[in-house]
């Protein structure tokens, strides 16, 4: 008798019954399916397309931002000057969309912590990276023992004690800005022009509106007179954003809360029931930082190298943010903000690397300047007596301000690979007190790290 070749290459025999009960269901579905998943490329473009110029327009707000990646060597010191970065090409990959999940602490996220030195107590130093394995870190906040990131993956990261807490999502628009309230409300403003709120609970966070409200929204909507004429044949509602929400400052003390936009308008919204106050068209190019200041000031600074001072006062039944100085008119872009709250002084950082400061206690005349960088600053931190700077050549500089008003710089942190975005700190238990604090600094090159310093710490120039 002759049997069949089985194993031919070009005859198959049709399955029997049995065979079929026998065989893997799972075998023919993935030979179909093979390099069949969508293409995620088309998202990546649209993110990395805005992770350039580091976040801050320099130029006229309605040109469209370059593709120039943000890692780029901007100039001959431009160096990895860091020997503990570690790489991030060997973590695990993660679930392609890890938000798509139940909102839990205990599933993966596309975040890895790495521990280093965290007992540590030398004076200033690294203690400990936060890695993300896609994305660039455009946004940081903390509040007690959380810490939120904010990433061009439109999603926030909530961190507890440093460890991977939970998260939670935005439909659209990287997450540029994040802010807290003392009642426990997240306010984020979004590349899209939308700010949103948020509220944690011990279920996790969820979304409960946006600004403005659907309400004012509707009511304001049907009248012509609110609306402003943006571009030729273009009107839009003088309570929205129409371009990136590139900042975000509370006043709690007059329960406000302030939005600065490429759409160069600053908008003042009412924390009790989120009603924007005031629209006001503040300066000639994109604002990239607001900062509610001492003494009821408000400060803003912009592309158009200005940095403005308002004050709210009365006018006839209501109150109204009028402009009352300008500290600065430069070339340069004014990039960042930070207040010292108690030595009232003002720190401003540009984009040729310095930080210029004024004294309120001298009715705002100029201090000094601070010189650390060699290209743009992108950041500033207060914390204490120190000042904290961030910048496009990937390095932190420490200042403290001494008692006599001068400035001395304590250390130079140098261990990110890309542009520092952002910065924000907290203070350190009372029982390891004595001015020390946590500093977080949220970077181009995908992590967040994490330092402790010291206000006592010894001066390594001036």
């Amino acid at each position: 008798m002759v049997i069949a070749n089985e194993t031919s290459g070009t005859h198959h025999r049709r399955l029997t019954f049995a065979d079929f009960l026998n065989s893997d269901p799972d075998a023919g579905e993935e030979e179909h399916n093979h390099g069949g998943r969508p293409s995620s490329s088309n998202n990546n473009n649209n993110n990395n397309k805005d992770a350039n110029s580091y976040q801050q327009r320099q130029s006229n707000a309605s040109t469209t931002s370059g593709d120039s990646s943000p890692n780029q060597v901007l100039s001959p010191w431009n160096q990895t000057y860091s020997p503990y970065y570690t790489d991030t090409t060997t973590t695990p990959t993660m679930s392609p969309s890890p938000w798509n999940q139940t909102y839990s602490p205990y599933y993966k996220s596309p975040w890895t912590y790495q521990t280093q030195n965290i007992n540590d107590v030398s004076e200033n130093g690294l203690i400990g990276t936060i890695v993300r394995q896609d994305g660039h870190v455009y946004s940081l906040a903390a509040s007690g023992n959380l810490l939120f990131t904010g990433s061009d993956s439109k999603n926030i990261r909530v961190w507890k004690d440093l460890k991977d807490f939970t998260g939670f999502k935005s439909a659209s628009g990287l997450v540029k800005t994040i802010v807290i309230t003392g009642d426990n409300r997240i306010f984020t403003g979004h590349q899209d022009g939308k700010i949103r709120v948020w509220r944690g609970s011990k279920k996790g966070y969820t979304r409960i509106g946006s600004l403005p409200t659907l309400k004012e929204f509707l009511t304001k909507s049907v009248n012509p007179k609110n609306y402003v004429e943006v571009r030729r044949r273009r009107n839009v509602l003088k309570i929205r954003h129409h371009d990136a929400v590139s900042c975000l400052s509370l006043n709690e003390e007059l329960g406000l809360l302030y939005s600065g936009s490429w759409d160069k308008t600053l908008k003042v919204w009412r924390l009790s029931d989120s009603k924007c106050l005031e629209s006001i068209q503040a300066h000639d190019d994109a604002i990239n930082t607001v900062a509610a200041g001492f003494d009821g000031l408000l400060f803003t600074g912009a592309a158009d190298g200005a940095l403005k001072v308002w004050k709210r006062e009365l006018q006839g039944n209501g109150t109204k943010h009028f402009l009352v100085n300008v500290l600065m008119k430069q070339e340069n872009a004014v990039t960042a903000l930070a207040v010292n709250l108690t030595a009232s002084v003002v720190y401003c950082g540009s984009s040729d690397g310095s930080v210029n400061f004024w004294e309120g206690q001298k009715y705002l005349s100029h201090g000094g300047t601070l010189r650390g960088h060699r290209t743009a600053v992108l950041c500033l931190a207060a914390a204490g007596s120190l000042v904290l700077s961030g910048g496009a050549d990937k390095n932190i500089c420490v200042w403290r301000r001494n008692r006599d008003g001068t400035h001395s710089c304590l250390s130079v942190l140098m261990d990110h690979v890309g542009p520092v975005k952002c910065l924000t700190a907290v203070e350190e238990t009372e029982e390891k007190g004595d001015g020390r604090w946590i500093v977080y600094s949220g970077s181009l090159d995908k992590s967040v790290k994490v330092w402790r310093v010291n206000e006592t710490a010894s001066p390594v120039i001036g």
